[in-house]
């Protein structure tokens, strides 16, 4: 039998499939890209800035991976470093500070693991987005194009809606990682990536994500305008949903979304 998570994790993998510059080409207009953390650099594995969908302003934010090998070293192969995700707080605070949307798209196997990256604090610059975004006060919205993976995905999803398409993935590890740790066999990553539960259907089952964008019969990359037609439609028509919200109710209903892992797991 097919082994349908692992071949949605190749899928997510692929080199191939549409990065965030290609969806922020198809989505969004008038896009002005923003550089640098104000701290130590410009993470080119994280892109953002300024766009308009349709007469909206917003902030659009993602992991940039590349089509080729030398695309991808430039790009650290989609794994930020802390300078990436504090350029990414400081054009969510921007956007607070301007009351636009943030709209995220997730693309990553996790953060750089590189002692360079330890050593300037990858895990404070994760967790501080975490406090921050739970506190933005204007809505957020994230979107999985691919990998989703560990605290280096955690970091742009915590939102007040938060999507996947068909053949996107979201887990706290690797399913060679969880293979390896669980059975000490990396080779049983297809059953480690079904029992998992990593893929679109099950997480919209379990309530971790509310929207499954769909993909084209022949490919993502093949016709991306099939699903980026789809994903502004829905995009425009949430964000005037959050927009006739209060601050008070974005927040309390924001809280309320991840509340309910915690209540989730008491009951385990």
């Amino acid at each position: 039998m097919d082994n349908i998570a692992m071949e949605v994790v190749k899928k997510s993998r692929m080199v191939s499939r549409p990065t965030t510059l290609e969806f922020i080409q198809h989505i969004f207009t008038d896009f002005i890209e923003l550089h640098g953390d104000r701290y130590f650099a410009d993470d080119k594995a994280i892109v953002g800035g300024i766009a308009l969908l349709e007469e909206q302003p917003v902030t659009v934010i993602g992991v940039q991976k590349g089509h080729t090998i030398e695309e991808n070293v430039k790009r650290s192969f989609g794994s930020p470093n802390p300078e990436g995700y504090r350029k990414q707080l400081r054009l969510m605070k921007q956007a607070e500070k301007f009351n636009r949307p943030v709209i995220l798209f997730v693309n990553t196997s996790g953060a750089y693991c590189g002692i360079g990256a330890e050593e300037r604090g990858q895990g404070e610059a994760i967790a501080r987005n975490l406090i921050e975004m739970a506190g933005l006060t204007v809505p957020i919205i994230s979107i999985f194009i691919g990998e989703g993976g560990s605290g280096g995905a955690l970091a742009l999803a915590l939102a007040d809606r938060v999507w996947m398409l068909d053949n996107g993935m979201y887990a706290v590890l690797s399913p060679e990682g969880f293979a390896s740790i669980l059975w000490r066999s990396p080779e049983r990553s297809a059953d480690a990536a079904e029992l998992m539960k990593l893929t679109a259907p099950d997480l919209l089952k379990n309530g971790v994500i509310e929207k499954i964008i769909p993909e084209a019969e022949n490919g993502l990359a093949e016709n991306l305008e099939y699903t980026t037609v789809i994903l502004k439609k829905a995009l425009i028509e949430e964000l005037n949903i959050l927009s006739d919200l209060t601050t008070e109710e974005l927040l309390n209903q924001r809280y309320q979304r991840f509340r309910k892992y915690g209540e989730f797991t008491n009951e385990m």
